[in-house]
């Protein structure tokens, strides 16, 4: 049995890889043809069916994710857009919730409660697919940061209102005093419980000291975040962004550049495996709905699939225009300090409604019987309506949205505001430079040093002075794209001598590995670099 599951494992492994490599070529986002794939290699004959188990994406899959989202997102621009991510991540999910269920009871006859558990299921856009997506367009920084926020926050009132539906339905009881004042103390203890959780994460790994310390601490501080509050009836979600975040901004003066070299690709590693692994198993859930989906006429499960569809991207476009311009017409200081942005951005923003797997999750995690005894009414429809959902919203609107945003000219916004960003990097180097340039000067004065020690200061402060652009028209970038070039030709030269060393037993194994973590150290710099130039 575990020969056969890690059989199983290993092949989609190849076939995450094989697909990441795929959507590379075809320029697809790759979670579109990960899930297309999973659906796929499900059907295969001879595979083993594998489960996505709900406790698996809520307790161990999406800690790291929420975590590691906050952490790379910037305390600074989510506070200055606060107000559209609480509008989005808060305000759009209860307005979808209460349009589906409303929908769903009027058109197909679910009871409210069960429309209510359908619409907290699917009301929240996933975290991960639409900046996946969005990334690799171009798109202006605020509507990326808007969709990050609302992706890290979104979640925890969908599950907060999924369990107060799960509830209604189980138990026949619900009161919306209390439900509103439980959820007001769940985002309040959490709040506070993820600001303290920060602090002594960042503490603890201060005083350890120790790269490889450190990184399994960093590890271990998602799960502490959510799974107490979780476990004591809250979601968990609001206060692992809390954490990432608080983390995010006091980290650069308590985490050491050893760690933090490792830890970005010990993170960047694990993030895409989950990810890739969780798009991939939630195509896998394919084979048992279908499976299941003999006892529901076909017209009936693919009519609901198109009516919840319809109504979730309906309701994003019907929330989000009173959202962006009804402040600014009643607020005068609002509008003068935040003017209106152009019709287009708040079009892109509703377009950008993909579900994921927290949906399925959510759907897999509805119980089997009520308080009762009795059987939770129309929980195979809910479970084959939220996987029609992802699979319609991130196929449909995935593949789409390129196309709308080169329709909408937003691309070439983004690139404008990327040069803007480009002359700010390089400006922020130089004057960096020259408050090392200062310093240097003031250690001069303040020493007795040697002309050889000032000589080999003065060298590398001109070698990091010579490495920046001397401006950003074509004629300079292409200069600097050459020296890199040129840069990866030396560094192989010397990759290649020093392995000769190696083969001829002049060096050691332990002078090569030391040597070749300068070598690597300066690519990565150089890929830094790189990675950041203008798009062209």
């Amino acid at each position: 049995m575990v020969e056969i599951q890690f059989q199983t494992f290993l092949v989609l492994l190849a076939v995450l890889a094989g697909t990441a490599l795929l959507a590379r070529r075809l320029e697809v986002a790759p979670a579109i043809l990960l899930l297309l794939a999973g659906t796929g290699v499900a059907f295969v004959p001879g595979m083993p069916a594998v489960e996505l188990q709900p406790e698996l994406v809520l307790l161990v899959v999406l800690p790291p994710l929420i975590y590691s989202a906050a952490v790379a997102m910037s305390w600074r621009e989510f506070r200055h857009n606060l107000r559209p991510i609480i509008l989005l991540a808060v305000g759009c999910v209860i307005f979808t919730a209460f349009a589906v269920a409303a929908a769903t009871h009027y058109l197909m006859g679910l009871p409210w409660a069960v429309g209510f558990v359908l619409g907290a299921i699917v009301a929240p856009p996933d975290a991960v697919a639409p900046l996946a997506i969005a990334r690799k367009l171009n798109l202006p920084r605020r509507i990326l940061v808007v969709l990050e926020g609302e992706g890290l926050a979104n979640d925890a009132t969908a599950l907060i209102l999924y369990r107060f539906a799960v509830a209604a339905v189980a138990t026949g009881m619900f009161s919306l005093p209390t439900a509103t004042g439980t959820f007001a103390a769940i985002v309040s203890g959490e709040i506070i419980f993820g600001v303290a959780i920060g602090w002594l994460s960042l503490r603890t790994r201060h005083w350890a000291r120790d790269p490889q310390v450190e990184i399994t601490l960093s590890l271990i501080t998602p799960y502490v975040a959510y799974w107490v509050p979780e476990h004591l009836g809250g979601s968990g979600v609001i206060a692992t962004v809390v954490c990432g975040l608080y983390v995010s901004w006091n980290g650069p003066l308590w985490i050491s550049a050893a760690t933090r070299l490792q830890g970005i690709f010990f993170w960047d590693l694990v993030i895409y495996l989950i990810e890739g692994l969780l798009f991939l198993l939630t195509g896998f859930q394919m084979r048992s709905l279908y499976a299941q989906s003999k006892a529901f006429p076909l017209h009936d499960i693919l009519g609901a699939i198109a009516l919840v569809s319809v109504i979730i991207i309906v309701a994003r476009f019907a929330w989000l225009y009173p959202a962006t311009y009804l402040p600014r017409l009643m607020s005068k200081s609002l509008r003068a300090r935040d003017p209106s942005p152009p019709w287009q951005w708040p079009f892109v923003i509703a377009f950008t409604g993909v579900r994921g797997a927290v949906s399925l999750a959510a759907a897999l995690a509805l119980p089997f019987f009520c308080e009762d005894g009795k059987a939770f009414p129309y929980r195979d429809m809910v479970l084959f309506v939220a996987f029609g959902v992802i699979l319609v919203t991130l196929v449909g609107l995935g593949l789409s949205l390129p196309a709308v945003v080169r329709a909408l000219g937003l691309a070439q916004a983004g690139r404008a505001e990327h040069v803007a960003e480009h002359e700010q990097e390089i400006s922020a180097r130089r004057e960096a430079l020259d408050a090392a340039l200062r310093r240097l000067e003031s250690i001069t004065l303040d020493h007795e040093l040697s002309a050889e020690v000032m000589g080999l200061l003065r060298a590398r402060h001109e070698i990091r002075v010579n490495q920046l652009p001397a401006s950003l028209d074509p004629e300079a970038r292409e200069i600097t794209r050459t020296g890199m070039t040129l840069t990866r030709e030396l560094i192989a030269a010397e990759r290649k001598f020093i392995h000769e060393l190696l083969r001829d037993g002049k060096i050691t194994d332990e002078v090569r590995r030391r040597i070749e973590r300068d070598l690597d150290l300066e690519e990565a710099s150089l890929e830094n670099r790189e990675h950041r130039r203008l798009p062209v």
